[in-house]
């Protein structure tokens, strides 16, 4: 408990007292200039907009996790060679990373729902 609760004080720490950095974005050195480039991208200009894209990247992991659960799970049950145990270890695991990904991917939605209704 106590772990979760300094993992989430260090995330407000991060992400809840974001300023952004002025910094000069073209450095002239004599008749030489040099552009910095975001390495963000130029979409990026906001901590809205930089959490957003970690959510998004985050949707997509865990896609790939289902995916790979998906694939476990349909090895185990057509390797099962008719045992009736890692036929239903097979079953559990498809069925129980359909749920996980149902409930992510909701809890997703919701959030986004209460967010866009609150910010109109």
């Amino acid at each position: 408990m106590k772990k979760l609760l300094i993992i989430l004080f260090l995330f407000g720490i991060l992400f809840l007292n974001f300023s952004p950095v002025l910094a000069q974005g073209t450095v002239c050195t004599g008749d030489a200039c040099t552009t910095l480039k975001n390495p963000l991208g130029d979409a990026v200009n906001s901590p809205q907009l930089l959490i957003g894209k970690i959510i998004t990247a985050i949707m997509g992991v865990v896609g790939s996790i289902a995916l790979l659960m998906f694939i476990y799970g349909g090895l185990t049950w057509m390797t099962s060679s008719g045992s009736q145990e890692k036929v239903k270890k097979g079953r559990d695991i498809i069925l129980w990373s359909s749920v996980g990904l149902v409930v992510i991917f909701m809890a997703y939605a919701l959030t986004k729902f209460v967010i866009t209704t609150i910010a109109q």
